[in-house]
């Protein structure tokens, strides 16, 4: 009879835990700040540049769930004098425009440091 309560009350707790995990795979948990904090795509900053243009890069991003991760990176690329970015959720990406020369490593630690890992940068 102990075995049987044992089994359902892991059962019940698996059961939770799936249904926390699949909220936040859709951007509506509270790590993301998906369901509380009601972050749309007008609240996300737009950056531009002082000086003219030189280049983009592209930045593919893994980690990324809701609009509140969007704004979390659009604003920590921001942050980088000279970079400004423009995140896109579906593709899992931003496109990073600069008017100096702005590293690499740069845009990588200002992403992960946000808690997102950065799988790919190349120029556009």
């Amino acid at each position: 009879m102990a075995n049987v309560i044992i089994i359902a009350v892991l059962a019940a707790i698996a059961l939770v835990a799936l249904k926390g995990s699949l909220k936040h795979f859709r951007g509506e948990g509270s790590c993301c700040g998906g369901g509380s904090t009601g972050i749309t795509r007008n609240d996300i900053p737009v950056k531009i540049l002082e000086n003219p243009k030189l280049g983009e890069k592209v930045v593919e991003i893994s980690g990324m769930h809701c609009e509140n991760c969007v704004f979390s990176v659009t604003r920590a690329i921001n942050r980088i004098e000279g970079a400004s970015a423009d995140v896109d959720l579906k593709k899992k990406r931003a496109i990073v425009s600069y008017d100096r020369e702005i590293s690499a490593d740069a845009i990588r630690k200002a992403v992960e440091q946000e808690g997102f890992r950065v799988t790919e940068i190349r120029n556009r």
